[in-house]
């Protein structure tokens, strides 16, 4: 059933509770994974051409250490991976790439405690109530 993962990543050190989660799906159904980076260029309204370049130079640094860091992860446990990056919105760029990357799950993240009250606004409320694909979401909630 599953054949084809996206895993939309920040980069942040809690993720690696969504990478362990879509390895562990991906080794039971020997599924691809692709791991993907979306720079939100929404506050780039308001810089500058040059301030703008810059940022978008930086953002796509840490998007690449990003997606490196998730994809070796996944291929040391024997994982099939591919990587990319896109600009926009994070919850448009994510629906999007289920297409382009055909993928049959995602599996991201939440940093929101409870579920219920508090998925109001954020990408992962978005891309679960778009996404034309099953989306299973992992708490990313650290103890503080």
């Amino acid at each position: 059933m599953f054949e084809r993962i996206l895993l939309p990543t920040d980069g942040a050190d809690s993720m690696d509770a969504v990478v362990r989660t879509a390895a562990d799906i991906a080794d039971r159904r020997d599924a691809a994974v692709h791991v993907l980076y979306v720079i939100d260029d929404r506050a780039f309204l308001t810089l500058d051409d040059e301030m703008k370049d810059e940022v978008l130079s930086e953002l796509t640094g840490e998007g690449e250490a990003a997606t490196d860091r998730a994809a070796t992860r996944l291929r040391e446990a024997g994982i099939d991976v591919t990587t990319g990056i896109r600009q926009g919105d994070p919850a448009d760029e994510i629906v999007s790439c289920v297409g382009s990357a055909d993928a049959d799950l995602v599996a991201m993240g939440t940093r929101r405690g409870d579920y219920a009250n508090s998925m109001v606004g954020s990408v992962s409320q978005e891309v679960v109530a778009r996404a034309p694909v099953p989306v299973l979401t992992v708490n990313l909630v650290t103890e503080e």
